[in-house]
């Protein structure tokens, strides 16, 4: 470098101690100054570049318009461009006159020249691609600034000591270069309008981190808005901004969904690939070993598809974690300082100034790094819960079979929940060893060999901690099953509720809960133990550290001193491994659960699903509708098949009936043609989409105007055409909302018959091709059904000229088909027109007379059955729907059943009754649930609470803890923390020992001691520990009985107008977060107060005029707490959503799926 300066006005040297460190009026040589100080800021874009325009290349934001600002920036970079050609231009005019001038007056203009240009390049490309505010360009204009603030001083002070400007004409450029320059790093900070067709044009609402500028970005400034709106008045959900695009779960959910689709493909695809390549002989078979099947991983789909958001939060940890290292150095210069009285007083200025700018640098890229990776959390958990939610609706009959309804809840809430809690410490698993090393490394430098003591400490702690953990992921895997069962009978209980509160088995079945809930807390006990086993472990390990590498330095030498150099940088280098190592308990209980998670994640995305191609939708024979070519179908691979052989061609347009005895496979049918069912053999082809109404209705829990349009979009004269052909408008008249009125959870504020019509109504607004009717007419009464058959099924009906295919029991309406499928044992008996069928005197002629029986049977059933026992019998036997839905022979028994019992109500009715002024009949009645608003309004908001939490919340949960136990708890943290002190203290005395001959007196003594207040302090840690499980355990238990026992006897009132995922929610996410997360954070809490407590009691006693600083900073801190304390309730959603559903979209079969219409081509 000094050959790069030359021999002339700049002289040969680079650096010179004694002008820059050995002087009370520092500076830097020119040669510094002209070099590398100029190449600081080029060096760092340069080295940014690559990465920068791999970021712009893969987010495109859109277009902006070329402002006034941009137009400023750009002339600004020209400008500076120029500047440094014009010094680059002056150097070759001196050189061709003779003058000489160094070569880094050749080399800097060039360089900084050729930056210049492309931070103006950079500008263009930004704008091109939709950044706003460049985060790149203003850490490249500010360290512009930054470096040439020294020679802006140094010019002037030069210029000052000599009396006159030796290089008029350079002296000029810089200046208009450092003009320039701030003109360019002022302006950066003005961030440019939105870009074309952004987000912000149409979203009333964004959020705006996304037009945020970089300083706003750094700050959070731009979350400042909602902060003092929610200290003004309590945030409502309506205040919340929108979510961002890369945020919202239909983005993050396809992107999961892409990877893990790609690992199946990677894992099928070779595989596929070999069985087509090559036949196997017989031989290959029976002596060739069988090659193991590749398992998929779901773990690695989730890094594949959150790499960037890894990689970007590893970048943050990792400058955090190098930045935390310089505090101690800067430490161990200043105390050399204090120490040396001939030491220039800018010195102590410059290394303050340096720690607080550390310091500084430190929190900005923390808070960074924890937005960033608290932000992918969030995106993890959506993603989860999606992926097992879309799963839920595609995983074949046997796979319901292992899969719990409990195990799903539990998937979607825990365990999704288990990834968010330990994504933010994902990090340590590189950045502990990092630490260590790092730390180790400096502690060789000041305390020798002795380091190493205190390496073997913690590799002698790692196998300890691994049969820790391990025990705790026996324990977790055995818990999940108890909290699994748990869940599955709340569902049970929470969807038969009217059942048991009809026959009064509360008791029971609340014993059965809290028998799961006891063993369950059992192992949350165990689990607890450990966990406080394994803290204790890593409190007390950077202590035993300190402890150690300090004794072996004393020990091992008499003339090793422990002086207040060693000490102090010693410490501040253990507690820079203080944090990482008190968070591991945190990490090995967080990678366990994860762990239990993942495996059961895995498992379920790994069970069978159905065949989307077992329906062919693309190619069929000319004219024909639907074609079954000698199909085999099963409801699992376990099971004997169904259907046989079937061979059936249905014409387009036509009418066709589907009959049989119990048990033949009528509704097996119609989902075969669904596609739910396996199919073993044949092929079946739909040709067009496809509306199905179910057997039991399915209606959504929302406006029956909602459930009649389904999600299309509305249009008044189909609307009100499936209103009247479906006999609803008497209803709506009825209904105190009309069409607004909000129908409950299972409809249960309509009749039978009323859900079935709206059933049918949405499949007659559907305007599909093709309508797959499953016994629609049993619900109603038999005017009513001969109504809707003339209206919307039959040749005359709306539906004339769609396909039709009706499973029915009717007869009356088997003339009008124009042909029919008659089913005996899963097999096609015979088929044909009605009057064919009837002249063959076959199996459709003996059901004709079976049923002719029954109806005769209702016709001149008596009416004197009293009106209470038939509302007995019809409630006692609807409510167990949902136990016989899967039950496809009882469900017909019932069902017929329930037909016999309909005539029972049907006093004073004639079939020439108008249909839309009837009585209801028994089939059709009202429920006996609770009145709905005038509004039409049923189910209730749940509220969400704001403000502050009450000081009545805490009580209560200090009173289940035990006050006694809460008091112990609080008194153990307060010894701990004095023990801290006493240690520090001590320590702080032993540095002040003299030294006599070299050596230090006492050091048995001291180092004795030191080691009883530091074991004192792990053991009062552990003990504290011991107690906080005590007493969660005993809250956790009360807190879930007083819920039990709470819900189970509400009224029938308190089940009909709250949905029953909001109740599951509470027995699932809620006692978890009681059970597993509330103990270790309010021991967080106690740690980081009386750590603070004990650190404001040492700096006060040791500098009383901290209080004159600490008081402000308490009230501003306050004040910031209250800020952000009073509008965070709200910002913890309500309660997950798609749990309010669960158990219709996981436990009904997946022809939900089938309701919405299918495109043929």
């Amino acid at each position: 470098m000094d050959r790069l300066c030359g021999s002339g006005e700049l002289g040969s040297k680079f650096w010179d101690s004694n002008l820059s460190v050995y002087t009370n009026t520092p500076d830097l040589t020119p040669c510094f100054q002209n070099s590398l100080l100029a190449w600081i800021p080029c060096i760092y874009l340069w080295a940014a570049l690559p990465c920068y325009l791999f970021y712009l290349r893969h987010h495109k934001l859109g277009y902006i318009v070329l402002s006034r600002l941009s137009r400023l920036k750009t002339a600004l970079g020209v400008l500076l461009w120029c500047i440094s050609w014009v010094d680059l231009f002056y150097s070759f005019h001196g050189l061709i006159h003779g003058s000489s001038p160094a070569p880094v007056f050749f080399i800097t203009p060039l360089v900084v020249g050729i930056t210049m240009l492309l931070a103006t390049l950079l500008i263009q490309y930004e704008r091109l691609r939709g950044v706003q505010s460049s985060g790149v360009l203003i850490i490249f204009w500010l360290l512009g600034v930054a470096c040439a603030i020294i020679p802006f001083r140094s010019k002037i002070l030069s210029a000052v000591a000599e009396g006159k400007i030796s290089d008029p004409f350079r002296f000029t450029t810089f200046y208009i270069y450092f003009a320039l320059l701030l003109s360019a790093l002022i302006l950066s900070c003005f961030k440019e309008k939105p870009p074309l067709f952004s987000p912000v044009d149409v979203d009333p609402n964004p959020c705006p981190e996304s037009s945020a500028g970089f300083f706003s970005r750094l700050t959070f400034w731009w979350f400042t808005k909602l902060a003092i709106l929610g200290y003004r008045r309590p945030l409502e959900e309506r205040d919340l901004w929108s979510l961002s695009e890369e945020d919202c779960s239909h983005k993050v959910v396809q992107r999961l969904l892409e990877a893990w689709q790609k690992q199946k493909n990677q894992v099928s695809g070779p595989q596929a690939a070999t069985d087509e390549q090559k036949v196997p002989s017989e031989d290959d078979v029976l002596l060739r070993a069988q090659p193991k099947s590749k398992k998929l991983s779901f773990l690695w789909a989730l890094v594949r598809t959150f790499t960037s958001s890894l990689l970007m939060g590893a970048c943050f940890k990792l400058i955090q974690d190098l930045l935390s290292f310089i505090n101690p150095q800067l430490l161990s210069i200043l105390i050399r300082f204090i120490s040396d009285p001939t030491a220039p007083t800018w010195w102590g200025f410059l290394l303050a100034g340096l720690m607080f700018m550390s310091s500084m640098m430190q929190i900005l890229i923390l808070h960074q790094y924890f937005h960033c990776i608290f932000v992918m959390a969030l995106r993890v958990r959506t993603a989860i819960i999606g992926v097992i939610y879309r799963k839920a609706l595609v995983i074949t009959n046997s796979a319901k079979r292992k899969s719990t309804v409990g195990e799903m809840v539990n998937l979607m809430s825990v365990d999704a929940q288990r990834f968010m809690d330990v994504s933010p410490f994902i990090n340590l698993l590189w950045s502990v060893p990092l630490q260590v090393i790092l730390a180790i490394y400096f502690l060789w430098q000041i305390l020798g060999p002795s380091a190493l003591a205190g390496v073997a400490v913690i590799i002698l702690l790692i196998p300890l901690n691994g049969a820790v953990s391990i025990k705790m992921r026996t324990y977790q895997v055995q818990q999940m099953k108890f909290k699994d069962s748990r869940i599955k009978l709340m569902s049970e209980i929470l969807n038969g509720i009217k059942v048991l509160k009809l026959y009064a088995w509360e008791p029971s079945f609340l014993g059965q809960v809290e028998g799961i809930r006891q063993g369950e807390l059992q192992l949350l006990r165990k689990g607890a133990y450990l966990q406080a086993i394994s803290t204790f472990i890593w409190v007390c390990t950077p202590f035993l550290v300190t402890l150690v590498t300090l004794g072996v330095y004393v020990c091992v030498d008499e003339n090793n001193v422990l002086d207040a150099e060693k000490a102090f940088v010693s410490v501040s280098l253990f507690n820079i491994l203080k944090n990482p190592l008190n968070m591991l308990p945190q990490l090995i209980s967080g990678l366990t659960q994860a762990s239990v998670s993942l495996k059961r994640i895995q498992d379920f995305l790994n069970q069978d699903e159905l065949d989307p191609q077992c329906v062919e939708r693309k190619t069929i024979s000319p004219g024909y509708a639907i074609t079954i070519n000698n199909g085999t179908f099963t409801w699992a691979q376990d099971l004997p098949p169904t259907l046989y052989r079937l061979n059936i061609q249905i014409p387009k347009g036509a009418l066709v009936a589907v009959v049989g005895p119990v048990g033949c496979g009528k509704s097996s049918l119609v989902s075969a043609l669904l596609g739910e069912m396996e199919k073993l053999e044949g092929t079946v082809s739909v040709k067009g989409s496809v509306a199905y109404v179910p057997q039991q209705a399915w209606i959504q829990n929302c406006t029956l105007q909602e459930n009649v349009l389904f999600g299309q979009p509305m249009n008044p004269k189909r609307y009100q055409q499936a209103l009247e052909t479906c006999a609803l408008l008497a209803d709506l008249d009825v209904l105190p909302g009309g069409d607004q009125t909000e129908i409950g959870e299972k409809g249960i504020n309509l009749s039978g018959g009323q859900r079935q019509r709206v059933s049918l109504a949405r499949a007659v607004y559907s305007n599909a091709s093709i309508f797959l009717l499953d016994d629609p007419l049993s619900a109603v009464d038999s005017h009513v059904a001969k109504h809707i058959f003339d209206q919307v099924i039959g040749p005359e009906g709306v539906l004339a000229g769609k396909t039709r295919v009706l499973v029915t029991h009717g007869i009356s309406f088997l003339p009008q088909m124009d042909f029919i499928i008659v089913l005996a044992d899963g097999q096609v008996s015979e088929m044909g027109h009605y009057s064919a069928l009837l002249k063959h005197d076959g199996s459709f002629a003996n059901f004709l007379r079976n049923y002719a029986l029954d109806e005769d049977q209702e016709d001149h059933e008596a009416l004197q059955i009293v009106d209470e026992e038939v509302l007995l019998v019809e409630d006692t036997l609807s409510t167990h729907t949902d136990l016989t839905d899967n039950e496809p022979a009882i469900y017909e028994v019932r069902k017929k059943f329930m037909r016999q019992m309909s005539s029972l109500s049907s006093e004073g009715e004639g079939q020439n009754r108008p249909v839309l002024k009837r009585h209801t009949s028994l089939s059709e009645k009202e429920p006996q649930v609770t009145k709905t608003k005038e509004t039409g309004a049923l189910i209730k908001e749940e509220v969400a609470e704001t403000g502050n939490v009450k000081l009545s919340v805490y009580w209560d949960y200090a009173k289940s803890v035990g006050l006694c136990t809460t008091a112990a708890i609080c008194l153990l943290y307060a010894g701990q923390s004095a023990a801290s002190i006493g240690a520090s203290v001590w320590l702080s005395a032993w540095t002040n020992d003299a030294v006599a001959q070299g050596r230090q007196n006492n050091t048995s003594t001291r180092l004795g001691v030191y080691a009883a207040l530091g074991l004192l302090q792990g053991l009062l840690v552990m003990l504290s520990a011991f107690t906080m499980v005590v007493g969660a355990i005993q809250a956790a238990r009360l807190l879930h009985a007083a819920l039990l026992d709470n819900k189970i006897r509400s009224p029938q009132s308190f089940f009909d107008t709250t949905p029953s995922g909001r109740i599951l929610n509470r027995f699932s996410k809620d006692i978890y977060v009681i059970d597993e997360v509330l103990a270790p954070t309010i021991l967080m809490l106690f740690n980081s107060f009386f750590s603070s407590i004990s650190i404001l009691v040492v700096i006060i006693a040791t500098t009383p005029i901290f209080i004159v600083v600490a008081l402000p900073l308490a009230v501003l801190y306050g004040f910031v707490q209250a800020l952000h304390r009073l509008g965070g309730p709200v910002l913890c959603m309500h309660s997950l959503t798609y749990l309010c559903h669960l158990g219709c979209s996981v436990l009904i079969d997946s022809s939900l799926v089938s309701m919405w219409p299918h495109h043929g081509s």
